[in-house]
């Protein structure tokens, strides 16, 4: 098939973003002819980050479910109809031959709307723990793509294919680029530098953390590079002032901010997770305690139980951040031993493997 046309859809955090945005990059290296069109939350970043990653768009006016009762929980069936409505209207016009979702509630109505129209959908899920869009979903889907294993716990066995997380193609050499990468940043090649990740969105806890921290972190002789998340900008960015340290609300090249770093400091979710593990770095991780069934928790703990980073709990945080992080920072042998350890763990082929799958139900 040299035409073919696929959509994506996935968002609501730069987790389910990416992955979308890496497995479609490789379809377009594949079928340079394909038509790909994305659909996404009206309201939700991937409205951006897509536009800036060369792909076409639509939202759909959709929200997830709310822990407390609020006006949006609400308005959830009738956001949920005019969804399924919109989604059944672009994949009758669109006609794609294959539409696959990496989880978000944009995915929800969109892959519901193409299986019953025939068409056949792949589900990537990214975590260990399955979320409630891609455990609905999994039942009409053709494949399911996996990043750890005992996933028959969520979805069908026979569906199950295991390739681990999609990760952008320019993070796989990030060693070539340190140069480069100091000179971006401005950094002193004869000092260490952290790199602090919250997430897409930037965590309040951690940004508490380094804010507190901070004045010690740099008198041990380090620079920091702290992305705090748009939400927290505002708030964090005049620590900034200080020397040796860098606050960003959003880091538009990662491949450069690994490539800087020599220890990191990050959440645990699914796509940061597997793109530590390809970068290679010393990583203390420090999972959110509010997310669906501490799934954070069990992402990092999988890495550690291989002794491939490192892992505070929140509750840790004030007694255990300054003996961890100097003990790794003295301690060339154990951010070499962790360096290796978590890169042996790195899924390399998984945006390839993904493809392979979505390439197979071309052909029916």
């Amino acid at each position: 098939m040299a035409n073919p046309k696929f959509i994506l859809s996935g968002g609501g955090t730069g987790g389910h973003i990416y992955p979308a945005i890496a497995i479609a990059d490789e379809l377009k290296a594949r079928f340079p002819e394909s038509e790909i069109l994305f659909v996404g939350a009206s309201d939700k970043m991937e409205m951006q980050k897509v536009p800036q990653a060369g792909y076409t768009i639509k939202g759909l006016w959709i929200a997830g479910i709310q822990r407390k009762l609020t006006l949006d929980n609400a308005m959830l069936p009738l956001k949920m109809m005019s969804s399924l409505w919109k989604s059944r209207g672009i994949v009758k016009s669109f006609k794609p031959d294959v539409v696959i979702g990496t989880g978000g509630f944009a995915s929800g109505p969109l892959l519901k709307a193409a299986s019953a129209a025939g068409i056949p959908t792949v589900i990537q899920e990214q975590n260990s723990y399955a979320g409630i869009t891609n455990k609905w979903l999994s039942k009409k889907a053709d494949k399911i793509c996996v990043a750890y294993d005992g996933m028959e716990r969520f979805f069908p066995a026979s569906k199950i294919v295991f390739t681990g997380n999609p990760v952008r193609q320019d993070l796989i050499h990030t060693e070539d680029n340190r140069a480069e990468a100091i000179k971006k940043y401005g950094l002193d090649p004869q000092k260490k530098t952290l790199l602090v990740l919250g997430g897409s969105l930037g965590s309040m806890r951690i940004n508490q953390l380094i804010a507190k921290e901070l004045t010690w972190i740099v008198a041990q002789g380090v620079q920091v590079i702290w992305q705090c998340g748009k939400f927290y900008f505002e708030q964090y960015r005049h620590y900034g002032d200080t020397d040796n340290v860098q606050v960003l609300s959003f880091i538009d090249r990662m491949d450069m901010a690994y490539a800087a770093a020599d220890i990191v400091v990050s959440r645990s979710g699914a796509s940061s997770v597997s793109e530590l593990c390809i970068v290679g770095k010393p990583v203390i991780f420090i999972p959110s305690p509010n997310v669906a069934e501490d799934h954070q928790t069990k992402n990092a703990k999988s890495i550690v139980d291989k002794e491939g980073a490192l892992m505070l709990k929140e509750v840790q945080l004030d007694t255990q951040f300054q003996p961890v992080f100097e003990d790794l920072l003295r301690n060339e042998e154990k951010q070499h031993r962790l360096g290796q350890n978590i890169k042996k763990l790195a899924k390399v082929n998984a945006t390839n493997d993904i493809v392979e799958e979505i390439v197979k139900l071309l052909r029916h």
